[in-house]
């Protein structure tokens, strides 16, 4: 397969834009609409249903609790042998044996069956101490990332690595303001999760360029030309792992909501869905590009690119270079006498 030629970093600040004008959109979501939090987070009323008679499914359920007066309804089946016998309905706050959550009840064994139902009220103190653990986590998270890359690699690539993380994070939760996707802890979950996904492929960049960096390249091209050789070396193997990566979790989107009717799975495969998706892009167009541009401003990195533009005459090199083209065009000229023609061979 012929290595494909991407300029990532000489077009940095299309991609830039093309994020800023994401994170602005997602700031703005943020602030009109909010976020769609589930009642393990504002609190709720949930009712077990047991012993399901009816061949029921979940929008049925929902339908039902909604028309008796409830809102922000989610509903999860139980399933043996392919059928239901049992569900969790979750809405609003309903009030404790009022006139609302009885008429809930009431719906609900109406078009399941159910011989028995218990009601429960949920708080929303269990919810704030989930987020606050789950930031808790993030922090040491990204501390021990910054830690492990800068001894792996080096501290500027540990800091475009999280920059990258972050960006993918706030957009996915952006993205779920609004669209009014519900978040519930199983988001949070899923959230976390793909902080190991966004980092694997901004790692593999990494790596590339580290290895190209004290190789023979590392004298013979700017870094910003390392680092899209690197990032284009690397390309299909991004692809590949993403596409591998998303597949099985939108085949989990489609089987969790459609076929078992499980909002918990549905929760967990969007946000990882949207958010590797993300991580896919961020680790290509944002991660390495920001890394080549930080890294140039540093005197070692330009006083190598004044002397390579000494040596091409004055003239800019295009960052996007075959590295077959880099080495013919640093190869030293040498002579040598032709044999049997006693004439000297221009060569590079």
């Amino acid at each position: 397969m012929k290595r494909p030629n991407v300029d990532f970093v000489g077009r940095f600040p299309t991609w830039i834009a093309i994020s800023g004008a994401l994170i602005v959109l997602s700031i703005a979501a943020l602030a009109i609409r909010g976020l769609n939090l589930s009642i393990d987070f504002v609190g709720g009323t949930s009712f077990v249903l047991e012993g399901i008679t009816e061949d029921v499914t979940s929008q049925e359920l929902r339908d039902a609790a909604q028309e008796a007066g409830a809102g922000d309804v989610t509903a999860q089946l139980r399933l043996e042998d392919g059928e239901a016998v049992g569900a969790l309905v979750r809405t609003d706050e309903l009030g404790l044996g009022s006139d609302e959550a009885v008429a809930v009840q009431t719906a609900l064994e109406e078009v399941t069956g159910a011989q028995n139902t218990e009601i429960s009220f949920v708080g929303g103190s269990w919810g704030e101490r989930i987020s606050r653990k789950a930031v808790e986590a993030l922090v040491v998270f990204l501390i021990v990332v910054i830690a492990y890359i800068s001894i792996r690699l080096e501290f500027k690539m540990a800091v475009a690595a999280v920059i990258a993380l972050l960006h993918d994070l706030f957009i996915t939760v952006g993205l779920y303001a609004l669209a009014g996707f519900n978040v519930s802890p199983s988001t949070v979950i899923a959230l976390l999760t793909i902080l190991g996904y966004s980092l694997y492929d901004s790692i593999v960049v990494f790596d590339r360029v580290k290895e190209n960096a004290t190789g023979p390249l590392a004298t013979r091209v700017r870094y910003d030309q390392l680092t899209n050789l690197s990032m284009n070396e690397v390309l299909w193997r991004s692809i590949n792992t993403s596409m591998t990566s998303l597949l099985p979790i939108a085949a989990l989107l489609v089987i969790g909501s459609q076929v078992f009717g499980a909002d918990t799975l549905n929760d967990l495969a969007l946000a990882l869905f949207i958010g590797m998706a993300i991580g896919a892009y961020s680790s290509l167009f944002v991660a390495g590009p920001f890394l080549a541009w930080w890294k140039m401003r540093e005197p070692e990195n330009q006083r190598l690119a004044e002397r390579l533009a000494e040596r091409s005459g004055g003239a800019a090199a295009p960052v996007a270079v075959a590295p077959d083209e880099v080495a013919a065009q640093n190869a030293p000229i040498t002579t040598e006498y032709v044999r049997g023609r006693g004439k000297k061979k221009r060569r590079r």
